[in-house]
């Protein structure tokens, strides 16, 4: 809003080389970011006023040779983790949707979460974003970008199979990875949502692995060898949608660009696996060499042990009868806090909480009311099995 001619600038920079499309540079217009600087408030005005900024550099390049550009709403991760309790779920939810509405009022084509290291965050800002569009009545496609450490999984410890168990039935109209690493170190996951996604696939990395030198960070991979892994995640694993993140340049995508396009994506025999997922991995319902089993000990209605712990609020001793059926061979954990005299939405929200992090398996949600379900719900960042409702 103070420069807005030094982001048309670099928006102009890389439609120049050639993309179909640009990010918005509203990475850091969402709370958890504006609200170290006070300035929360200011998501909406941000959101749009970057929105509005691409949009124009977009619509200037179609209106000199006739081809469409698109706009994509960045969408970022912020700076706290809800499944870590930093903030709440709803908070962010509808801090989100407010970042999304002023991306569409602004002229998004559409909206991109990305960078995303707590499944959780992730879910907030999707149903945030679809909030937003169901809002405005309008219908774009909502993305969406995890990342994934050089640790092979995400920030939290979640794999790929956990994140597309988790994100692809909210029904996000692409997946894929961005940061953290360069291309080589994307292709095995990449492999894995090529083998297992229902929907378009989408790869952005950056140039290779920062090295810290006497001027700062620096990018190693070069333009050539950045166009040599996008067109053969094309050509492969059937990418949909490829470009750069950190340290990739105009030249970078340039050369991307002359290497894919008019590429065909190659097919892809989708063997999708359905079942639920913890924060850490997924578990498929059908099992090889038995059956599903669901540790059932969980449950105020079923265990007088566990009861007991949660009646006298020793929660610890909750996870510790959850982590003896994880140690038992459950594949599923059931919870059920329904009790009489009991506040069950405070329960939950205490017992999930706990259980998002300790537990690597995913949870059933058991109980007869609704507002207790979404309580757990809110707490989970993996793909839950509802129960009783």
């Amino acid at each position: 809003v103070t420069r807005p001619d030094i982001v048309a600038s670099v928006h102009e920079a890389y439609f120049a080389v050639g993309v179909d499309c640009v990010e918005t540079n509203t990475f850091g217009a969402n709370f958890a970011a504006l609200a170290e600087y006070d300035i929360a408030g200011r998501v909406g005005e941000l959101s749009e006023a970057g929105a509005r900024i691409a949009r124009e550099v977009a619509d200037s390049f179609t209106g000199r040779d006739g081809r469409q550009r698109w706009v994509l709403g960045s969408m970022g991760p912020g700076t706290k983790l809800p499944t870590l309790g930093h903030v709440e779920y709803r908070t962010l939810r509808d801090a989100y949707q407010a970042n999304a509405e002023g991306l569409v009022v602004g002229g998004a084509d559409a909206l991109l979460v990305e960078t995303t290291q707590d499944l959780l965050q992730t879910k907030a800002a999707v149903l945030g974003a679809r909030r937003a569009l169901e809002a405005l009545g309008v219908d774009l496609p909502v993305i969406c970008s995890v990342t994934v450490e050089t640790t092979g999984t995400m920030l939290l410890g979640s794999e790929i199979g956990a994140a597309l168990c988790a994100l692809e039935p909210l029904g996000i109209d692409m997946i894929g990875l961005n940061c953290a690493t360069g291309p080589a170190e994307m292709s095995e996951h990449l492999r894995y949502l090529a083998r297992h996604s229902r929907i378009p696939l989408l790869c952005m990395p950056n140039a290779g692995l920062p090295e810290l030198t006497a001027d700062g960070a620096r990018y190693p991979l070069t333009a050539g060898e950045l166009a040599d892994a996008q067109e053969g995640f094309v050509r492969e694993y059937g990418l949909s949608l490829v470009g750069g993140c950190c340290g990739t340049t105009p030249e970078h995508l340039r050369q991307v660009v002359e290497r894919v396009r008019g590429l065909v994506p190659a097919g892809r025999e989708v063997r999708p696996e359905p079942g639920a997922a913890s924060l850490y991995q997924a578990v498929p319902f059908r099992q090889d060499t038995a059956y599903l089993a669901i540790g059932e000990r969980t449950n105020a209605n079923g265990s007088k042990r566990f009861r007991t712990a949660m009646l006298q609020g020793r929660w610890e001793d909750c996870v510790e009868i959850a982590r003896e059926q994880i140690r038992e061979g459950a594949h599923l954990l059931d919870v059920c806090v329904d009790y009489v005299g009991r506040d069950g939405v405070a329960d939950m929200a205490e017992l999930a909480g706990r259980l998002a992090t300790a537990s690597t398996l995913p949870i059933v949600l058991d109980s007869t009311e609704p507002a207790v379900i979404a309580a757990g719900l809110e707490k989970l960042g993996g793909r839950a099995v509802i129960n009783s409702v």
